[in-house]
């Protein structure tokens, strides 16, 4: 297993958004290891790996609070989380979902849609969870650019 990333600088990609070339900061998901209670991944930023992640099953028809978000492209923002009393990343337009964060957890019962981030050195739970998203915190306060995820 690949330790994590630590908190350099960014490097900056290219997309096309309405039409307009803008750099952002990009993060991808790639979910590795679907399970029926819970699904693993690895994320990069600007493709490099940075830890594991774990969310909720993905399931043809949703049910709330136990379904992994689609796959597809979204853009994160910083704000305010009235659960977590802090500035906290939020996945932004999301289908049928709201309030999808990134946050530290250990274990299904702790995603609730959301993406939580960590090691996985137990099956179907994450450990360090705490510290790791610690250091993705640096990235997405000190960006100075768009942040975006694709998820697969």
């Amino acid at each position: 297993m690949p330790a994590c990333r630590s908190g350099r600088g960014s490097t900056l990609v290219s997309i096309k958004l309405n039409r307009q070339k803008i750099k952002v900061m990009l993060l991808e998901l790639k979910r590795t290891y679907k399970k029926s209670l819970y699904t693993i991944g690895h994320l990069y930023i600007d493709g490099e790996y940075f830890c594991d992640t774990l969310e909720d099953a993905e399931r043809e028809i949703k049910v709330p609070n136990e379904t992994c978000i689609p796959s597809g492209y979204y853009r994160i923002i910083m704000n305010y989380s009235n659960r977590f009393k802090r500035i906290m990343p939020l996945i932004e337009d999301v289908p049928a979902f709201t309030g999808i964060r990134i946050h530290p957890g250990n274990d299904q019962n702790n995603t609730s849609g959301c993406i939580l981030v960590g090691a996985n050195t137990i099956r179907g739970k994450l450990t360090n969870s705490a510290e790791i998203f610690r250091r993705l915190s640096k990235y997405f306060f000190t960006a100075k650019e768009d942040i975006f995820i694709s998820i697969n």
